[in-house]
């Protein structure tokens, strides 16, 4: 059946009713949600989907089995096998959230739920008070990996076009499907190394 001209205007306002009241009842993007964290007008990428992970040379001195993160690289590396990691992209903290140091992963976690903490509220009073898990605008994303008892976390993201960039408050952001694979290969007690050294020289296979 042909559609006139009537019947493709109807359909045009009414699609275009649709998006207006899907933003209207908060089916906007994370994004304009919590602005404090994302810093970006983009929105390429989906709803926390792509991935960067790649195997590659790596050095010797680094037993198997442990978590390397350099935010200078912006990437996370698993050492697979002695002289090999995987390697991961990530979002790296902001300037004046940087830290460095030793932990292990204390816990782990699907679909986690989001609580910001008083500082986060107080720099943004717009952040809702918690987002349960599995919501799609949990900045979490998908799965997160406890660091000690700090509030540090490897976690997923409802941003993927931040990954790569410096936008953090401090935890470590990774591909919803990379944060996937990452958490079924590792366990509680995972000894994470962070650091600013410079990894990129390691050849890619």
């Amino acid at each position: 059946m042909r559609i006139g001209r009537t019947g493709r205007g109807s359909a045009l306002v009414a699609g275009l009713t649709a998006i207006f009241m899907m933003l209207s009842t908060g089916g906007a993007s994370a994004q304009s949600w919590f602005p404090w964290d994302w810093g970006t007008e983009s929105t390429q990428g989906g709803q926390g989907g792509g991935s960067g992970r790649s195997l590659i040379s790596f050095p010797s001195t680094y037993a198997p089995g442990q978590i390397i993160v350099s935010f200078n690289d912006r990437r996370l590396y698993l050492v697979h096998r002695r002289g090999q990691a995987i390697s991961y992209p990530i979002a790296a903290p902001r300037p004046q959230s940087r830290w460095q140091g030793g932990m292990r992963i204390s816990r782990k976690m699907v679909n986690p739920p989001w609580t910001p903490t008083a500082s986060m509220r107080a720099e943004n009073p717009n952040l809702p008070s918690y987002v349960p898990g599995g919501h799609p605008r949990n900045p979490l994303g998908n799965r997160a990996l406890y660091l000690g008892s700090s509030l540090y976390r490897i976690h997923g993201t409802d941003a993927p076009w931040t990954i790569g960039q410096s936008v953090s408050k401090g935890c470590i952001r990774m591909f919803n499907a990379d944060v996937a694979d990452l958490y079924n290969r590792v366990g509680v007690g995972t000894k994470v190394t962070v650091n600013w050294r410079n990894y990129q020289y390691a050849s890619a296979y």
